[in-house]
């Protein structure tokens, strides 16, 4: 009998082909005005044998955008692309969520538009690594400057306003990038939100920004059609951990379950060598959130398997297999190898390390 995770199943009122998901990763091919191109929509429609296809982060505003060539969902030429990837993707049979991704002080003026400036919670620069930019090459994080309330107030909006403009290019839904140390997480984080109003302080305050975020995603497009990414314990873009952290993941959850989301998307980077995900709080967000849990981090098939089997989750996520298998499912299905991808090409221009994976031959 074929596995589950082959088989069709239901993300709340979506129904999908397989219980695959392929993870949101960044790729930085955006063409001119931010905008998804024809190679985009070739790669995302090459990978789109998954259930569902969480694209990579996209911004909801110029001030979210961080890395350099990363695309948007604010303005027309952003919301046409789109269209295009989500047309041939629903025409192969997969469902699509566009990652709204906000990344506050991970960024720098060169890899934004004109009048765009490094937001944060606070004004508290990013010390560990270096951000590419095509003009410079490496250069060191900016000093962020610290959000006033109504330009957190209107960031919040702008997740609503990209929401709109996702469910017009065809998505089925939009995630909020709530990990790796981006905006969501640097307000859930003491380290980097050192506010004094209502978003900064408590738990209930530190976690209002996500909360909200996704209030107003939902007000927007319907809360059957969002979801977030979490990535409690994480340690990407600076984060570092905090006394609050099980109390502040299990305040998420349990409101994220008052909104009636879709799903929440735990990711796990200890495969990539960070910190492990204690077992507990994963537990713990689990058992609390009611809707579909996706799980992420460095799983093959049969752990994939085991997950589901085991009702740790409902559906798993698949990163970088994906990126060199663009017939992941199929490979699966039939015990094919594997190819391996070359990160060296991931973030580059053009063609090469993206739309140019073969499909298994024999």
């Amino acid at each position: 009998m074929t596995h589950p995770i082959f088989q069709p199943t239901q993300l709340g009122k979506i129904p999908l082909q397989n219980r695959f998901v392929m993870s949101p990763m960044t790729r930085s091919r955006a063409g001119e005005n931010y905008a998804p191109t024809e190679l985009a929509a070739a790669y995302y429609e090459q990978r789109a044998s998954a259930g569902l296809i969480v694209t990579e982060g996209t911004a909801p505003s110029p001030n979210g955008q961080g890395y350099p060539r990363i695309p948007g969902l604010w303005n027309e030429a952003q919301v046409k692309g789109w269209s295009e990837v989500t047309r041939r993707v629903h025409a192969k049979g997969a469902k699509i969520f566009a990652q709204l991704m906000h990344t506050g002080r991970v960024s720098h003026p060169l890899n934004m538009p004109a009048g765009a400036e490094v937001l944060a919670p606070s004004a508290v620069r990013l010390e560990v690594g270096q951000m590419w930019t095509d003009q410079k090459q490496l250069q060191d994080y900016p000093m962020p400057r610290a959000m006033t309330t109504a330009e957190v107030e209107a960031a919040l909006q702008d997740h609503a306003t990209a929401a709109r403009n996702a469910h017009r290019a065809g998505f089925d839904g939009v995630e909020l990038h709530g990990a790796n140390g981006y905006l969501s997480e640097q307000f859930l984080n003491p380290h980097t939100n050192l506010r004094t109003d209502r978003f900064g302080g408590s738990v209930e305050n530190r976690t209002r920004f996500a909360i909200e975020a996704v209030r107003a995603m939902a007000n927007a497009i319907g809360k059957e059609k969002v979801g977030i990414r979490l990535s409690p314990y994480g340690a990407a873009s600076g984060m570092s951990p905090y006394p609050e952290i099980d109390a502040t993941y299990a305040r998420l959850a349990d409101e994220l379950a008052k909104l009636e989301i879709a799903y929440v998307h735990v990711v796990d980077h200890s495969a990539m060598g960070a910190p492990p995900v204690p077992a507990a709080i994963k537990a713990s967000i689990r058992e609390r959130f009611k809707g579909s849990y996706i799980a992420a981090g460095g799983f093959t098939l049969a752990t994939a398997e085991k997950a589901i089997d085991s009702k740790q989750a409902d559906l798993v996520a698949f990163g970088r297999p994906f990126l060199a298998n663009p017939d992941l499912v199929a490979r699966y299905a039939h015990g094919w190898p594997l190819a391996s991808p070359d990160m060296s090409t991931a973030y580059s221009a053009g063609p090469k390390g993206y739309t140019d994976y073969p499909v298994y031959a024999g």
